[in-house]
């Protein structure tokens, strides 16, 4: 198994950066410990901050590793140690850095130099030495950006060749930043070429929102002061525009994420712009740029500061047009803050590199251990290969957004959204999203709305309700998108990030209720460790099971389990392992166990057990040998809401594992709830996890 791949450029602003982020993701959803080594970064020793590309990989990874071993020298203390001649002592560094960091991790993804002011052939040469150095294969970015075809072939030849002749294993070669007529043309024609035989060939067009810069870059490079809208430096600049001409002229010159640089005394400017902001029908502009040092009279300050929700406002010193010469020249970088430009930059590498290919040639071998990001990865993977219809009634909530924005982006499944549709487009537009063609129902306004009060007129009306209560009902999004799903129209539903458990979980009683022979309605939480996925249930509904509802739990755990590629072994706990506990509690897990495997003899199933013995060889060995489960439990069934609601929340913050979920089971179509605590991650699994159960639906159905 390989240990480890360089990533070096042909030249400066290659998006090497971009395709860090993506062989970063490639290699978690396959290796569990990875860590992200530069030798050479740009940032001066006096300076002491920190690399971007290292504060990038880093957090978004959150890796452990501390940020002073994940590089080895400055270019400045590089270039005093070359100029000195003494290229082997700033080899020999590097290469102790990099043991010291390969010998507590399976992989180390290395990233070659930024390319500064020096020669972009010696920088060339100087990362093929260190590749050659280190033993890594690699992996060349070429920069296809603003160039002819015919310039950008022979240069990618070129590049090849000297590496080879290096004596580096060249193992993919990505040609980056390409316009979108070239790109098939480069593929073919580096394909056929033999020096490219034993390579994996890639080429990845050329992505605005990737090389537009932040209005926070901006500002940083500018020296700007931030007069206004603080929250929002994350927007993305994609063209500026110079507001020096009559309003009736600028108006014309709006386009969306469009910077707008103006002087500062430009009151009518000012004013158009803010009310571009809450016009339905102007673009949306990203930001104003305030020049020559003058800022807001006070009359206009004022109106300004009565928008509830502002693009950012910054002054600079300099005059309108050195200005905005400065900001033409601004390269742009992805940091660690901005996730939607990471989740971009991840979502084009992915879109256009075969990850199994590539991946089978960096790694050529698959470990067993199943990291969380393995696991999220198989949950959006197994998602997108069937997309579903889910349906969310919390459309308003930034969270539910934000989520929905990266899983249409990714085509993960498809979705709609449940609320007041002008305040959702408007919140949409707020956070600077981009869901153009999303589906919004607006229940009191959708055409179904009526079919859906009869349904449940007749669905209910054995308990004595009117047609006006039911009118009622179903004016709440969470029975409007129920029924949905009962209908057919959505495949789906996911809530429970504004609303409680039981406005999630009613409305699924009520009107889709549960599977024929089921009498209870469950869940499970998918507790993610650091080198394996364990099902915990029932954590979060049923209070005080009994011997029947317990064995039904543990069998639909199992299923659960099973439909999510995890080998299903339950353990039924207790506070005792197999005959030696005597009591109530205990009498009823092991009452349980025989119901249990008389409903489904084939399953490997044991219990009473302890935790300890179900979980641990050594224990188990002890306490129940010959075991099939003990030691080797994948299903845990706890006794009790307060003991498996406790343990789970243990387990995720002593032991620091992911818990997905909770995942309801035993429904006649899936419906899942979310914490009202959740994050936009929680979001995206929850809605996979939802979409695969409803595969699994149409499967059995």
């Amino acid at each position: 198994m390989s240990k480890n791949l360089f990533i070096t450029a042909t030249e400066p602003r290659s998006g090497k950066s971009a395709i860090s982020l993506g062989i970063m993701e490639l290699l978690l959803r396959h290796i569990d410990r990875v860590a992200f080594f530069r030798p050479l970064i740009k940032v001066p020793a006096r300076e002491r901050k920190t690399d971007n590309d290292i504060d990038l990989i880093s957090t978004h990874f959150n890796l452990k590793l501390p940020a002073e071993k994940m590089y080895a020298f400055t270019a400045e203390e590089a270039a005093a140690l070359m100029a000195g001649g003494r290229e082997d002592e700033l080899l020999e560094g590097i290469l102790a850095k990099y043991k010291a960091v390969e010998e507590t991790h399976d992989f180390v993804l290395c990233e070659g130099t930024d390319y500064g002011r020096s020669s972009s052939a010696f920088e060339f040469d100087i990362n093929a030495e260190i590749a050659k150095n280190l033993g890594c294969p690699v992996l060349l970015t070429a920069n296809a950006h603003g160039k002819a075809l015919e310039e950008v072939l022979p240069s990618i030849i070129v590049a090849v060749e000297s590496l080879l002749e290096k004596g580096c294993k060249v193992i993919a070669t990505v040609a980056n930043r390409t316009t979108p007529e070239d790109r098939d043309k480069i593929l073919a024609s580096l394909s056929n070429n033999p020096l490219f035989a034993d390579q994996l060939v890639f080429a990845i067009p050329n992505n605005l929102s990737l090389s537009s810069p932040t209005v926070a870059e901006v500002a940083e490079i500018l020296g700007a002061q931030v007069l206004y809208g603080r929250e929002q430096l994350n927007r993305h600049v994609h063209s500026f525009t110079v507001a020096a001409m009559q309003l009736r002229n600028f108006l014309d010159r709006i386009e969306n994420n469009t910077l707008i640089i103006t002087p500062g005394d430009r009151a009518d400017i000012i004013v158009a712009c803010l009310s571009s902001l809450v016009s339905m029908s102007m673009p949306n502009i990203t930001g104003i740029l305030l020049t020559g040092g003058l800022k807001p009279e006070a009359s206009i300050a004022r109106l300004i500061e009565g928008f509830s929700s502002l693009v950012p406002i910054l002054s600079a010193s300099e005059d309108t047009f050195p200005v905005a010469k400065k900001v033409a020249k601004i390269h742009a970088t992805i940091s660690a803050d901005d996730t939607r430009k990471i989740v971009r930059a991840i979502e084009v590498f992915e879109k256009n590199v075969d990850f199994e290919k590539l991946g089978q040639k960096i790694i050529e071998s698959r470990t067993t251990i199943v990291t969380p990001k393995m696991f999220e990865y198989g949950l959006l993977q197994r998602a997108k290969a069937e997309q579903q219809h889910i349906v969310l009634p919390e459309g308003e909530e930034e969270r539910i957004l934000r989520a929905a924005e990266i899983l249409l982006h990714r085509e993960i499944a498809t979705l709609t959204l449940l609320g007041d549709r002008q305040k959702i487009l408007e919140k949409i537009s707020q956070l600077g999203l981009r869901m153009d063609n999303v589906a919004i129902i607006d229940p009191h306004r959708s055409d179904l709305f009526e079919e859906y009060v009869r349904t449940y007129y007749e669905l209910r009306r054995h308990k004595g309700i009117s047609r006006e209560f039911a009118h009622d009902v179903m004016s709440d999004v969470s029975f409007f998108g129920t029924m949905m799903v009962h209908l057919g129209h959505a495949d789906g539903m996911v809530s429970g990030a504004v609303h409680t458990t039981q406005a999630t979980v009613r409305p699924a009683f009520e009107i889709i209720r549960t599977k024929p022979g089921c009498s209870v309605v469950s869940s499970v939480f998918f507790m993610c460790l650091a080198d394996r996925v364990l099902v915990y249930g029932d954590c979060a509904i049923n209070p005080d099971p009994d011997e029947e509802q317990l064995a039904e739990i543990a069998i639909r755990s199992a299923q659960t389990a099973q439909t999510f590629g995890i080998e299903p072994r339950v353990a039924l706990l207790s506070y005792s392992t197999g005959e030696s506990g005597q009591g109530h509690d205990v009498d009823k897990v092991r009452a349980a166990v025989r119901i249990a495997r008389k409903k489904c003899p084939g399953l490997e199933m044991e219990g009473p057990i302890q935790y300890d013995a179900a979980v641990d060889p050594e224990v188990a060995r002890t306490k129940m040998p010959g075991s099939n489960v003990a030691g080797r439990a994948t299903v845990f069934i706890f006794p009790d809401l307060n003991t498996g609601n406790n343990t789970y929340k243990a387990v995720q913050r002593s032991a620091g594992a992911v818990a997905v979920g909770p995942v309801l089971q035993g429904l006649n179509k899936p419906v899942n709830d979310l914490s009202r605590g959740c994050t936009v991650a929680d979001v995206i699994n929850t809605i996979a996890i939802t979409a695969i159960q409803a595969q699994a639906e149409k499967r059995t159905s």
